[in-house]
């Protein structure tokens, strides 16, 4: 656990008691604060309260230096909360975990990484890099352990740190060494307002950078580019382009398969990414890139760069393969819980039994069209599944199941029975997954675990 000593003696209010939250609400205490605790479920109150905590009373602000927001509370849109609105009414700071960590952890090297989509598998693949480099490194922040649980590092350590916009909203303090931007696509856009507040809380993953003021954007969507264009311009900050679909001069980039560094003004080869089977498709291709333009930045060699990247192990849930069985291979990509991301993973296989649905989010899968042909059949769950129906009559066969056992066992039967070349049973569902599961990661391991009920004879090839 990371120390918080800068709020020593101080009032501080903790909203949301989530891990974030709960993680902040230890380490404060344990540093001397008199925490106060929020929560709009009074179990989740009642329980702190317990623990020797104290209630936030009349929701009354006097005495109080900062409010530790977690980032999964709204406190400007969809509507203002009230305490939100006290407080920036008596210029009291409103910051998060991760605000905390960097004040607490100001000579540490800092590595910031967002993006719509592939800022999990970035934020793993450079946080790999960086070990197996030697590198005293933790990893954290939206991707796994709360900031402030992870191990003070120090002058000598490099925190690599998954963003997300909610989070770049509430920290004031923290300022990157290297910053990445991956991609802008919309999302959780009535959380900020509309587009433009959504690219405007993914900018500020670039304020008050410290040298040596990398900036790494991605250039292959309109939004970052407009950024890259911008901040290339700006006078304050080194910026380096990444693209997985074109010549990026000054950055990073993939050309037909093959990973070139151009960032010292030359072009060096990498690494052939074809070759990588753990980073699949253009999307990994382009996380790829912009991990190894962290890890340039951070002077890694090229030869320790394109070793990591090899023994990359992957992510569950994200195109994480469960098992293959008489040429058909299960795939959990429940992380995909938007269009955009489901597409990525949908350009990667042919011959697809396609298990989507859940809480859908804005556009739906429309965009997904053009993909319709790879797909055999369609194997609908959740809420969305008559919206989407709606969308797949006529085009791409489909059922709509009850629950997720049912439907895995269909796709694999049909899947099995058809013998077609490459066939893929996929779960990549376009959606939040709150109407059935606790999570994504609750929705992709009952998918393990139902494929491994299913077929156990499949476990034995999965990698």
């Amino acid at each position: 656990m990371v120390p918080t000593p800068q709020y020593a003696g101080e009032r501080v209010v903790v909203m949301g008691l989530g891990k974030s939250g709960l993680s902040a609400a230890t380490s404060l205490r344990a540093s001397g604060a008199d925490v106060r605790v929020w929560d709009d479920k009074e179990t989740a109150v009642a329980d702190m309260v317990a623990k020797g905590f104290r209630k936030l009373d009349n929701e009354t602000l006097d005495g109080v230096r900062a409010l530790v927001w977690s980032p999964g509370v709204p406190h400007t849109y969809p509507r203002q909360h009230p305490l939100a609105t006290k407080a920036r009414a008596r210029n009291i700071p409103i910051t998060c975990d991760v605000d905390l960590l960097a004040e607490a952890q100001s000579e540490a090297t800092f590595v910031g990484i967002t993006g719509t989509n592939g800022k999990s598998t970035t934020t793993s693949l450079t946080a790999h890099i960086l070990q197996q480099a030697g590198r005293k490194t933790a990893v954290g922040g939206n991707l796994g352990t709360p900031a402030l649980d992870l191990d003070p590092l120090g002058s000598d350590g490099t925190y690599v740190l998954e963003l997300s916009s909610y989070q770049l909203e509430l920290v004031p303090h923290l300022a990157c060494q290297v910053a990445v931007l991956l991609n802008i696509t919309p999302d959780h856009l009535e959380r900020h307002g509309g587009m433009e507040g959504y690219i405007a809380a993914k900018r500020r993953i670039f304020s008050y950078q410290r040298d040596p003021r990398i900036a790494v954007i991605g250039i292959d969507d309109l939004p970052s580019a407009a950024l890259y264009d911008a901040l290339r311009h700006d006078g304050l900050h080194r910026v380096w382009p990444i693209s997985a679909q074109k010549v990026a001069p000054g950055g990073v980039y993939v050309q037909d398969g093959i990973l070139i560094d151009a960032t010292s003004g030359k072009s060096v080869q990498v690494l052939d990414l074809r070759d990588v089977a753990r980073l699949p498709g253009t999307h990994n291709w382009q996380n790829a890139a912009a991990a190894t333009a962290v890890a340039r930045a951070l002077n890694i060699p090229h030869d320790v760069i394109a070793a990591a990247i090899k023994t990359f192990p992957g992510l569950k849930h994200r195109q994480e393969l469960v098992g293959v069985l008489d040429n058909v291979s299960f795939v959990n990509d429940s992380k995909a819980t938007n269009a955009d991301a489901t597409e990525k993973a949908l350009v990667c296989y042919e011959n697809i039994y396609w298990i989507l649905g859940g809480q859908a989010k804005e556009g739906g899968i429309e965009s997904l069209k053009p993909l319709f042909p790879r797909i055999r059949h369609a194997h609908l769950i959740g809420e969305a599944s008559d919206t989407f129906a709606a969308v797949l009559n006529g085009v791409v066969p489909h059922t709509q199941h009850g629950d997720m056992q049912s439907a895995i066992e269909d796709a694999g039967r049909k899947a099995i029975a058809d013998k077609l070349p490459g066939a893929t049973v996929l779960l990549s569902p376009a959606c939040a997954s709150w109407d059935m599961f606790k999570s994504f990661e609750d929705r992709g391991d009952q998918f393990r675990a139902h494929v491994r009920k299913l077929w156990p004879q499949a476990e034995e090839l999965r990698s």
